[in-house]
């Protein structure tokens, strides 16, 4: 899909000589534009639910919201997470479990390779008071945990195994790039072969918000007030749509 949007996006800054955009900065453009379409999910999904509980919204093949789910499941991924220190792990990141997280779902304990429960998410704030508390405290059975920069502690503390936690949570896309082959007396050529290639992420009907964001992006660098605000008309029209 990615080399369909850049064509689309270069045929409509050719068609007035508007100016050329690089690939280096079309990969940029096409970074953010992803990831504005991709919050934008979890923003309208939101707002479905708020109609829903109006019951301003079908059911059946008119149920939006289920569609935002099955988009936003593609990104879903469940791993064991890194150990820091005894009941300490690392939160999702590239350098882990190759992912950089959105947001966490789910926190799944094991003690023994044996599943216990799934973990409560406790403030900062008041853990201590849990912890501290004969009636409330965490217990194998009913664990807890909590979060502090890029480390998630989790109680009680005889969760201290490698592979005892383990987290659902919904990651950020991969950042697209567009990778080419030098020609010499030409542009460049399409290369979707490049180790590096990497095509969106997101569906296909998305395509057209794609190409109206990129042009955004777009008519900011190349200094052209037309192709910004066309773009801004294009996406206005998409989410009129939604």
């Amino acid at each position: 899909m990615i080399n369909s949007v850049r064509n689309t996006v270069l045929a409509i800054l050719n068609k007035n000589n508007y100016g050329y955009i690089s690939p280096s900065d079309f990969n940029l453009f096409a970074k953010q534009a992803q990831l504005d379409i991709f919050d934008d999910y979890f923003y309208q999904y939101n707002q479905l639910i708020n109609k829903e509980n109006a019951r301003l919204v079908g059911t059946g093949y008119a149920d939006i919201r289920k569609g935002y789910e099955e988009v936003i499941d593609l990104f879903s991924e469940t791993k064991t997470l890194t150990q820091s220190s005894l009941n300490q792990y690392f939160l999702p990141s590239l350098n882990t479990t190759g992912d950089d997280y959105y947001l966490i779902n789910k926190v799944l304990c094991f003690s023994g390779g044996v599943f216990q429960g799934e973990a409560e998410k406790v403030s900062n704030s008041q853990i201590t008071l849990l912890t501290n508390s004969h009636l409330t405290s965490p217990s194998l059975g009913f664990p807890a945990y909590s979060l502090q920069a890029n480390v998630m502690t989790v109680f009680p503390s005889q969760f201290n195994g490698a592979n005892d936690i383990q987290a659902q949570y919904i990651r950020y896309p991969k950042d697209p790039k567009w990778t080419y082959v030098n020609l010499y007396n030409g542009e460049p050529l399409f290369d979707q072969t490049a180790a590096d290639y990497q095509d969106f992420e997101l569906p296909i009907d998305d395509g057209n918000d794609l190409v109206a964001r990129i042009l955004q992006y777009a008519g900011i660098s190349i200094r052209e007030k037309d192709v910004f605000e066309f773009g801004k008309l294009e996406e206005q029209q998409l989410d009129n749509q939604k």
